[in-house]
């Protein structure tokens, strides 16, 4: 009778094992012996390889040694039926197994954004089918979830009554935009975004490209129209980065604080496109949601010229209509600085 010691044996001599050739050997049915195999995979003592009838079993010494053995990447697409991003992860990790290898904070990373990625394709695209890619090449760990739904931000431009893609964009970058309130909080893409090193969201055309290497935010049009949604993140298999470090960026940890999400961040030049003159109805666009956050840092980085109008909007208005909200500026150069702080001395005398 087999045994799990015994199928360790043979996996010690053999190097690689199969269910096939097992239940051929020891004239047990397949049912049984992939129950005993699945104890050894989920306790860690065997390392699956390959899918369905291709799949094979190795130690993990013997894995140590033979790097070659593991696939270059994971790839697969799933009906959007009752899929759910638990299974489907653990189903990457059982079948990719060089994510087992990863420091415990890429790991994190990587489970947290895969997860909410794939979440907002299931229950927002409105696609029947949903494609997964993982990959680890040349110190990189990259994913991709792709979908042939409604697309993003044209989802978000219907329920949110906007006016174009980039106004669609410029709300999801702020956190807390969501098309379903009562079941979704509006943070995945926000932190998914700023948690690797390089994160893109491709739909009909329009590209939001966050690269935290440099740092900076980009919007593109492509003349090649993606149908649907395709995220794309990447994160080196070392990165130093780490997922409570990056909620805490962006938690109030004042004493009076729930220590919620309730910090933001705006990259003003997303509203600049097109011109370097930034008046009071753009500002009001910025401002559009932002009264549900503590603190709003403002960074005014490739920002040439802000508005007088434009200012004052923000760092008078706004700001005497929520007091109880911290505005700050950053990356301001003199110009921008010399609008922001004469707005702010109005406030004041204002009060």
């Amino acid at each position: 009778m087999i045994t799990k010691e015994k199928i360790l044996e043979i996996a010690k001599q053999k190097g690689k094992i199969g269910t096939t050739d097992l239940s051929k050997r020891f004239s047990v049915s397949r049912q049984y012996l992939n129950r005993l195999i699945k104890e050894l995979v989920e306790t860690g003592k065997l390392i699956k390889l390959g899918a369905t009838r291709y799949a094979f079993y190795v130690l993990p010494e013997y894995a140590q040694k033979h790097k070659e053995i593991f696939p270059l990447r994971y790839r697969k697409t799933f009906k959007n039926i009752s899929l759910e991003e638990h299974k489907v992860l653990d189903q990457v990790e059982q079948t990719f197994p060089p994510l087992k290898n990863l420091p415990e904070n890429v790991r994190s990373i990587f489970t947290y954004a895969f997860s909410e990625m794939l979440n907002n394709a299931i229950e927002h695209s409105t696609s029947i089918r949903i494609g997964i890619e993982v990959s680890i090449q040349k110190k990189k760990l990259l994913f991709i979830v792709n979908d042939s739904g409604i697309g993003v931000f044209r989802n978000i431009m219907q329920k949110r009554n906007l006016k174009s893609e980039l106004e669609a964009i410029q709300d999801l970058m702020k956190g807390k935009t969501t098309t379903m309130p009562k079941s979704h909080s509006g943070e995945g893409i926000f932190f998914t975004s700023k948690a690797g090193d390089l994160f893109i969201l491709d739909s009909f055309g329009y590209q939001l490209i966050v690269n935290n290497e440099i740092p900076d935010v980009f919007v593109k049009k492509t003349k090649k129209l993606k149908r649907g949604t395709q995220v794309m993140f990447e994160i080196h298999t070392s990165s130093e980065r780490h997922l409570n470090e990056l909620f805490k960026q962006y938690t109030n940890l004042t004493k009076d604080s729930d220590y919620g999400f309730d910090k933001t961040k705006i990259h003003v030049k997303l509203y600049t496109i097109g011109s370097v003159h930034i008046s009071r109805s753009q500002a009001r666009r910025v401002l559009s949601g932002l009264e549900k956050f503590k603190i709003i840092v403002f960074d005014f980085d490739k920002v040439p010229v802000a508005g007088q109008a434009f200012a004052d909007e923000i760092f008078r208005v706004f700001h005497n209509k929520h007091p109880h909200i911290t505005l700050d500026a950053v990356n301001m150069n003199e110009g921008v600085k010399f609008m922001v702080e004469r707005a702010r001395n109005e406030a004041e005398a204002s009060r």
